[in-house]
């Protein structure tokens, strides 16, 4: 059986339901259960094998949503365990009414740059797929996610190469607001960080992450969607130098 477990502490007003009930109609609606993709359309590669083998290692995805992509490589790889962790109570309820009984997946309500922190050199790959590396600040996540990589550990993310509207991304560290409404229908706005990949790059390297690798995927739209470039970045913790 997997494991279900919550976090004590706040994490704020839930700007995810109306979201969620959407995402996880359209998943259904479009057969995405048991897949796993990094672009934002959700629907070209690579998708997991883009991680590699993952035996035997604790990996843990940051913003999880639905938990499709971590009840994914929970069935489908020899991990340790995949935790799916998210701050948005509907997003976790959700998920564990899909995936509650999968084996080796651990679903965790928590805000992530806390939790992370907490756990220091406990995850071999962090990953994201738009989830909390696009809606935290990166100056306070990811120095978090490198302390909780052992040495040698791994974060993958994807993120949006510029706006849905082609706007370019931000070349200074800030934010856009979007709107969203709570689940009583009280209009809210979520941040939201659209980066330039020089600038996700040099924030990398201030958190002593190495990037390794940039794949980028352009996607002419989808159902009247707009053109989308999506980046997945991958970078490294330094491994431990042996004298």
């Amino acid at each position: 059986m997997s494991l279900v477990t919550s976090s004590s502490r706040d994490t704020g007003p839930d700007l995810w339901q109306c979201y969620g009930a959407r995402r996880t109609r359209a998943d259904r609606a479009a057969g995405m259960d048991g897949t796993f993709h990094w672009d934002w359309y959700q629907r070209m590669g690579p998708g997991a094998e883009l991680l590699g083998s993952l035996d035997g290692m604790a990996v843990i995805e940051v913003g999880a949503g639905t938990g499709r992509q971590a009840a994914h490589l929970a069935r489908t790889s020899m991990t340790s365990e995949v935790t799916a962790l998210d701050s948005s109570a509907s997003m976790y309820e959700r998920c564990r009414r899909s995936y509650g009984d999968v084996p080796r997946l651990r679903l965790v309500l928590a805000e992530a740059t806390s939790y992370l922190v907490e756990r220091p050199s406990s995850f071999d790959l962090v990953y994201s797929v738009f989830g909390a590396l696009d809606f935290t600040d990166p100056r306070r996540l990811l120095p978090a996610v490198a302390a909780s990589l052992h040495p040698g550990g791994t974060l993958v993310f994807s993120t949006l190469g510029h706006y849905r509207n082609g706007q370019a991304p931000e070349s200074s560290i800030r934010s856009t607001q979007l709107p969203t409404v709570l689940a009583d229908g009280t209009p809210a706005t979520m941040e939201r960080w659209v980066l330039d990949l020089m600038l996700w790059e040099w924030l990398l390297a201030q958190a002593d992450l190495n990037v390794v690798d940039v794949k980028t995927i352009h996607d002419a739209g989808r159902g009247g969607g707009p053109p989308m470039t999506t980046r997945i970045i991958r970078a490294a913790r330094p491994a431990l130098r042996h004298l």
